[in-house]
């Protein structure tokens, strides 16, 4: 009898730093070509996405600096922690992200890496770099939007006690 797949999408890690230093322009969903005991790791939820960056070299697109620690039961057949990973991407979106990735102050970073129906996805994105009065009027916003909310929740409680 066959294993039944995994169904849903299972976070493995995310990049949360690229949403602060980065400006999202578009995002992506590629596969990974992966050996089994990175596969395994992966399972066990250990990765780090924070150095990551795709790099695109003879029309194909590489995950690099993405750290998959080795398999803790894993033999000689372990796989190497931070080596670069091959991205199953359609020709289309390689040569548009190319060609995007080479204007100023663009760079492609990956933002999340999960399970989808039993397959490892990890989604990448086009990004243009903040400058740093840009992050600080982002998190500004931010906590105006939670101080409003913060707000309006305490003056609802108000009218429901009185």
């Amino acid at each position: 009898m066959a294993k039944e797949k995994d169904t849903g999408r299972k976070l493995i890690a995310q990049n949360k730093k690229a949403r602060h230093d980065y400006t999202i322009l578009d995002t992506y969903e590629c596969g990974l070509v992966l050996m089994g005991t990175e596969v395994k790791s992966l399972r066990m939820g250990r990765a780090s996405l924070v150095d990551g960056f795709v790099q695109i070299d003879g029309g194909e697109a590489w995950l690099h600096n993405i750290h998959v620690p080795e398999y803790v039961q894993g033999t000689w057949t372990n796989h190497s922690a931070k080596r670069k990973r091959k991205l199953l991407m359609h020709r289309a979106e390689i040569d548009k992200l190319e060609s995007k990735s080479q204007e100023t102050g663009h760079t492609i970073v990956p933002l999340a890496l999960y399970f989808l129906n039993g397959r490892v996805k990890v989604e990448i994105a086009l990004a243009k770099g903040k400058k740093e009065y840009d992050k600080r009027q982002t998190l500004r916003e931010k906590q105006d939007t939670r101080e409003t909310n913060r707000a309006i929740a305490a003056a609802r409680r108000r009218q429901r006690s009185a």
